[in-house]
C-alpha cells in the first residue's frame, strides 16, 4: 500500500503530539544556550499536545556524548522519536569541525539503525551571537520535526 492510499498528504503533516514519547538529549556544554533550546523545545511539544509525563530529558556533558544517550534510548524501543540539542561553537582549532562532523553522523546513523526519527537541533555556529539568535527557533522546529517524523513513520507501516 502506497502512503496516499494510507491518507498521507505531503502538504499536510500530521502535529498531533497527543499519542507520542518523546526522548530529549540535551548537552550541558553551553548551557545557556543548551537549556534555552530545551525550553523552546518542551514548550512547543506542549503546544502541539505531547504531555510532560511522556517526555524524556536527559543530559550528557556535551555534543559529542548526545549521540550515546541517543542509543541508549533507542534501545529501549519505547519512544516514539527523539532530540538531540547542543551547541558548538567555533573555536581557532580543528575541535569544532571534529565535534561537529563526528556528532552528526552519529546521530544519523543511530536513527537509521533503530528506524527512529531525531530531530537534530545541536547547531553549529561560527559565535555566540548566532547562538543566541539561532536558540529558539532551532528548539521549537526540533520538536515540530520530532512529532511530524514521528507521525510520518506510523502512517508509512
Amino acid at each position: 500500500m502506497q502512503a496516499a492510499d494510507q491518507g498521507y498528504d505531503p502538504q499536510q503533516p500530521h502535529m498531533d503530539g497527543r499519542k507520542l514519547r518523546i526522548g530529549i538529549v540535551q548537552a550541558r556544554f553551553n548551557a545557556g544556550i543548551t537549556d534555552a533550546l530545551a525550553k523552546a523545545c518542551k514548550d512547543e511539544l506542549a503546544a502541539l499536545g505531547v504531555a510532560a509525563d511522556r517526555i524524556v530529558h536527559v543530559q550528557v556533558p556535551g555534543a559529542l556524548e548526545v549521540p550515546v544517550a541517543l542509543q541508549a534510548l533507542a534501545e529501549q524501543e519505547a519512544f516514539d522519536a527523539l532530540v538531540a540539542l547542543g551547541c558548538i561553537i567555533r573555536g581557532e582549532t580543528y575541535h569544532f569541525e571534529l565535534v561537529a562532523n563526528e556528532s552528526g553522523a552519529s546521530v544519523s546513523r543511530i536513527a537509521l539503525d533503530y528506524q527512529i526519527p531525531i530531530a537534530n537541533a545541536i547547531i553549529t555556529t561560527e559565535n555566540m551571537e548566532q547562538a543566541v539568535a539561532r536558540q529558539t527557533d532551532k528548539g521549537r522546529d526540533a520538536a515540530r520535526v520530532a512529532v511530524e517524523m514521528a507521525n510520518l513513520l506510523e502512517q508509512l507501516k
